[in-house]
């Protein structure tokens, strides 16, 4: 190879790196401004954050007070929202951005078949980021602030009536026991499920996707349900807290997605089928697995 080939080989390359690094610029300026946004709004947004559990507390009579443990624990709540809403809002910036690299090195087709799955992942997420709001959440903080005895400490309200009547709330335990929440820790907690959820919805856009390229099969899918349940449920212990309600919820959301999975994968099999027996290029070697018939 000459010294002009050579050179005429790396240019390309170069130019590659130098949109790559145009690409990241853009992503990173985007989630820096996004960031420092959701700060200045990270109250609010904590607030939203703190109704299940303010109304699992609610349903037992009790306040909704979480404290500050270490003094610069409120500071670190506020800086984790900032970058968890900076990423969710810069998100789809960031999606374009690797689109936008990605893209020119597709043909018509592939980008045809790829710009729907860039379009479901974020949708999904959100789907599975609810459900572990609205569903999940109010659950497990149930199931936790059951463990509560004794002297349950009322609501304000309350409060100020039993001390104008001068009566007190008496514990009928040796000790109690009452939620004093921490506000990092019920942040790390709840933003830990949601993100759990928001990925484990991404089940049926990944196995789509990898259908769509050849790598598994309906067929295949189907032969391995037995072992998905297995993985599936492994999956649920480790991402939900320690109570077997939320781990059964988790299971029945994310085991309906992958027999969903493969039938969107079943009913692509039979199009590309269809299409390839249309052109004369579907050969019947292409179902040696299935049984002959008798």
């Amino acid at each position: 190879m000459t010294k002009d080939e050579i050179d005429d080989s790396t240019a390309p390359l170069i130019e590659h790196l130098i949109e790559l690094r145009t690409r990241i610029i853009w992503s990173i300026v985007a989630f820096v401004v996004a960031m420092f946004a959701c700060y200045f709004v990270w109250n609010p947004i904590f607030n939203f954050l703190t109704k299940p559990v303010c109304a699992a507390l609610a349903d037992r009579g009790q306040s909704c007070n979480l404290s500050l443990i270490k003094l610069q624990e409120g500071f670190f709540v506020a800086v984790s929202i900032a970058m968890f809403g900076g990423l969710a809002l810069s998100f789809p910036i960031i999606a374009y951005q690797m689109w936008r690299f990605v893209a020119p090195g597709l043909y018509k087709s592939e980008k045809s078949a790829f710009l729907p799955f860039l379009v479901a992942s974020p949708v999904m997420f959100i789907v599975g980021a609810a459900f572990a709001y609205y569903v999940v959440l109010p659950v497990a903080f149930h199931f936790f602030l059951g463990f509560q005895q004794g002297m349950i400490l009322p609501k304000a309200s309350d409060a100020a009536d039993a001390a104008t009547m001068g009566t007190a709330v008496k514990s009928t335990v040796p000790a109690g026991i009452v939620f004093q929440g921490s506000v990092q820790e019920y942040l790390s907690l709840t933003m830990k499920l949601v993100m759990a959820f928001g990925i484990c919805f991404q089940l049926p856009v990944l196995l789509t996707l990898m259908g769509k390229a050849g790598l598994v099969s309906a067929k295949g899918l189907s032969s391995v349900r037995k072992y998905a349940v297995v993985v599936i449920l492994i999956i649920a212990a480790i991402v939900t807290p320690p109570d077997v309600m939320s781990q059964i919820i988790l299971f029945s959301a994310i085991y309906p997605l992958y027999e969903v999975s493969i039938h969107i994968i079943r009913r692509m099999e039979k199009t590309r089928e269809a299409r390839l027996r249309a052109e004369g290029l579907w050969f019947e070697d292409e179902d040696e697995e299935e049984a002959p018939k008798a």
